[in-house]
């Protein structure tokens, strides 16, 4: 006697149907694999997902100042940056900012805006590094690698290039740190949310190391709970 094989239909049905699922995902994938690429302008790497203290996390706060909606204030003593949104109210981010030596205070204004900038380093900062055995580049490419981030905000002062910028990082642990060469580091989450707020012509109260911050604003409604666990 011969033992015939049979396939039940309904198996035929179920291995068709699993079959285009799984090349309906292999589509999405490269799909959305490809649409990141055009966003970042390069491959996706992957980037340490270390992230720097609660604190220093984005959050609205009560504040009082003098200063009008639109303006940004930024004390490097604390690590905050400030987007004054009037009535009380304001963002506060956290940021990491320049490192012994770097420091600087002033007031300039956002004198253009980029998504994904390129990087140019100043020459002095090209020498400077050389010196400590650090070779980088004139020129990096904007994308997910560039020191730049995700948007850069341009500080000009009279009309001209300060060298300073809001920046992204792909470093998000350096938040809350004293890190940069003068430059205001920010979460590429944070400084997406701020480019989107702030525009071209905005002005930037900058607050150096030791500054008197109580010149420019004052936050108010400490949270009582952070108060507490800190106590």
């Amino acid at each position: 006697m011969t033992v015939r094989s049979f396939v039940s239909p309904v198996l035929v049905v179920t291995l068709v149907v699993a079959a285009m699922a799984a090349a309906s995902a292999a589509n999405a994938f490269m799909r959305d694999t490809t649409l990141a690429r055009q966003d970042v302008g390069t491959d996706v790497v992957t980037v340490a997902a270390k992230r720097p203290k609660p604190q220093y996390m984005r959050k609205k706060v009560r504040i009082t100042t003098r200063e009008r909606p639109g303006t940004i204030i930024i004390d490097t003593s604390r690590k905050y940056l400030y987007y004054i949104e009037g009535n009380g109210r304001a963002t506060r981010y956290g940021v990491g900012v320049g490192r012994e030596g770097f420091g600087w205070a002033g007031t300039v204004k956002v004198g253009r805006k980029a998504e994904w900038p390129d990087w140019r380093p100043p020459k002095q900062m090209i020498a400077r590094e050389r010196k400590k055995g650090r070779i980088i580049p004139p020129y990096m490419k904007g994308g997910i690698n560039n020191p730049l981030g995700a948007r850069a905000l341009y500080l000009h002062r009279g009309g001209r290039d300060t060298i300073y910028r809001i920046h992204g990082t792909n470093q998000p642990w350096t938040i809350g740190q004293n890190m940069s060469s003068g430059c205001i580091r920010m979460m590429n989450k944070d400084v997406k949310h701020l480019y989107r707020r702030a525009g071209v012509g905005s002005k930037v109260i900058v607050i150096g190391p030791n500054g008197n911050s109580s010149r420019y604003y004052q936050e108010r409604g400490i949270d009582i709970l952070a108060t507490i666990f800190r106590n």
